[in-house]
């Protein structure tokens, strides 16, 4: 295993072991309001300073870009850490949410942790070496079109300036497969694609922080991601479709339609 990987495989333990011992007591926690629907906890920054704790130790020359404390610059690789995945589900003790940590090099994605700390189940990828679950090699599903797909996705939250083409592409969608879910854990669900336990997903306005992880697994695992119009700035834009190249590109056709020139990239 990767020495790299192998570090942000401790962090991200580290971190869920922040998020269990709280998640009990939530209801005590003191929660502040970033922006709309936009929730942030003590938890959230003590699981984020667990994880940047650990990577500073292991490589002090790299950059970190977190979802609660900013942006530090460094050399030629730079981790992408959400500590918490899923604040709302968390604050609300729905048991779905996850510690995400992805580690560019040189803008290339180079290794991906998701942590499911309830489950116990750890995702993670080296670039060229596969993706695994625990110590299980991962593989998308075999699906080659949409009927009969299981799909996974998020609601607009945050941004509601393209909520009718969301509901177009939502409305479609519905009708071609066999079904959509919204657990409220992107990390978690691009990690499921990887899994083969959704034969695809499709969000619009994520963070890099939601997806670094994530579509590394999906790559590794066989399967393609893409931004909306099936280029390679998902990160940039953060509109994002995952899944098995067939599935994949069945799903970039259908919400072909709904797409404007702003999410055309």
């Amino acid at each position: 295993m990767h020495p790299m990987l192998n570090i942000a495989r401790k962090a991200a333990r580290e971190a869920g072991k922040v998020l269990l011992r709280h998640f009990a007591h939530r209801d005590q926690l003191t929660v502040t309001t970033k922006s709309r629907n936009e929730f942030v906890s003590e938890v959230d920054r003590t699981a984020e300073e667990t994880i940047v704790n650990v990577l500073r130790r292991a490589y002090p020359s790299h950059g970190i870009i977190g979802e609660e404390g900013g942006s530090r610059a460094g050399d030629d690789y730079t981790w992408i850490i959400d500590p918490l995945d899923g604040t709302t589900n968390y604050l609300h003790g729905f048991p779905q949410f996850s510690v995400s940590i992805g580690l560019t090099y040189r803008g290339v994605l180079d290794q991906g942790v998701v942590y499911d700390p309830l489950r116990e189940e750890i995702f993670h990828a080296s670039r060229g070496a596969g993706a695994f679950l625990n110590d299980r090699r991962l593989r998308v599903s075999n699906r080659k079109e949409l009927e009969g797909a299981l799909l996974g996705t998020g609601f607009p939250f945050r941004d509601f300036s393209h909520a009718d083409a969301y509901m177009g592409m939502l409305q479609q969608l519905m009708r071609d497969t066999a079904g959509i879910r919204r657990p409220g854990s992107a990390a978690l669900d691009l990690a499921y694609v990887a899994a083969g336990r959704l034969d695809g997903f499709w969000e619009l306005g994520l963070k890099s922080w939601d997806m670094a992880a994530g579509a590394l697994l999906i790559r590794e695992a066989g399967g393609v991601v893409s931004d909306l119009s099936g280029g390679d700035r998902f990160m940039d834009s953060g509109n994002v479709v995952g899944g098995p190249l067939k599935c994949q590109k069945a799903l970039l056709q259908t919400i072909s339609p709904f797409l404007d020139d702003t999410l055309r990239f």
